[in-house]
């Protein structure tokens, strides 16, 4: 399939333009850092001498930071906190990243959801991961937060170009509020993204999708090691989700879009050699698709970008994000996809 790099770039300076909506579990990670002291006499356990705590924002919240890191801030988050100290910190951290979090809803029964890493490392060796302490409140949201959230949704998709559903299966995507988002969003011509780990057969009325290999797999109940493959998997998806195409990641592997009628894409990764941490870039593929869309991209295009930007976050440590300039340098001479 033959790829105009002239088109590709002027859809990727077109990012900044698009308004997103990021509606899901939003989550903080809290990074907290220290030297190995000696073990402790109460138990044979390191202690730590804390030297710092940084706080990143992840779950749903890293597909709004990747957002605002492309298109200047042109984005809010819809979702639910606690009455804690960690939902100041979270707060605190979507405006630094000039995200919009106006719209959170408190909830004083869950907590809000932090991931607390606890690292530590010695005079001359590098740091590492001692303990992961997860704080989340896995039960469905109540009625009287479901309404909220409504409310909010309501208010708040019409003044956004898309929508992203960020499902990592927290208990804030309802069936109500699911189906809130998509009536809402086809009443005002608004699309719809979304990235979730299972249940893909909730989401109804969608415009795309960014299911990764092994929860496809399990989804539809067979391994896909071909093209056919794909194409079966990838219509399965579509018919469920009335949705106009499905970007399966399939890691080391590339992304494959399938697109109705059975037009099959597949694009390779672009810099293999480079990987570091793939922590978040699932993230980075659905922001930078969902802009891509939004901007005007067709399917295949957009995935490319979302391609090219998931290749640079992996060339660093832990959540991170990219920018339109870096996108641009990154994108490469020859593209070369196999479609059918």
């Amino acid at each position: 399939m033959r790829i105009d790099r002239s088109k590709l770039k002027d859809l990727v300076k077109r990012l900044g333009d698009a308004k997103i909506l990021v509606v899901g579990d939003l989550a903080l990670d809290e990074m907290v850092y220290g030297d190995t002291e000696r073990i402790s006499r109460e138990a044979p356990v390191l202690i730590l001498q804390h030297t710092h705590t940084k706080f990143i924002l992840g779950g749903a919240s890293n597909a709004a930071h990747n957002v605002s890191e492309i298109n200047g801030g042109k984005v809010s988050v819809i979702g639910v906190i606690g009455e804690d100290y960690h939902a100041e910190d979270l707060k605190r951290a979507f405006d630094e990243a000039g995200i919009d979090c106006s719209s959170l809803v408190v909830d004083k029964d869950r907590k809000t959801i932090t991931k607390t890493r606890i690292s530590g490392s010695c005079s001359h060796s590098i740091t590492q991961q001692i303990v992961r302490i997860d704080r989340q409140t896995n039960a469905p949201i109540s009625e009287e937060t479901e309404t909220k959230l409504i409310k909010e949704i309501e208010k708040l998709v019409p003044q956004y170009d898309a929508v992203i559903l960020s499902d990592y299966h927290i208990g804030t995507l309802s069936d109500r509020i699911i189906s809130t988002v998509v009536e809402t969003a086809k009443k005002h011509g608004k699309k719809v993204i979304v990235d979730a780990q299972k249940a893909l057969d909730r989401y109804k009325g969608i415009t795309s999708m960014t299911p990764n290999l092994p929860d496809t797999q399990k989804h539809v109940g067979y391994y896909l090691r071909s093209k056919d493959d794909f194409i079966k998997a990838g219509t399965t998806l579509l018919e469920e989700s009335l949705a106009e195409a499905v970007l399966i990641t399939c890691g080391a592997d590339g992304m494959v879009v399938v697109e109705k009628g059975g037009k099959y894409t597949h694009i390779p990764v672009f810099n293999k050699a480079e990987v570091f941490d793939v922590t978040g870039a699932g993230d980075t593929v659905t922001a930078t698709y969902t802009l891509a869309l939004a901007a005007g991209a067709e399917p295949v295009y957009a995935a490319i970008i979302g391609n090219i930007a998931a290749g640079i976050v992996v060339k660093q440590f832990g959540c991170a994000t990219t920018t339109i300039d870096e996108i641009l340098d990154s994108i490469p001479e020859n593209i070369e996809l196999i479609g059918g």
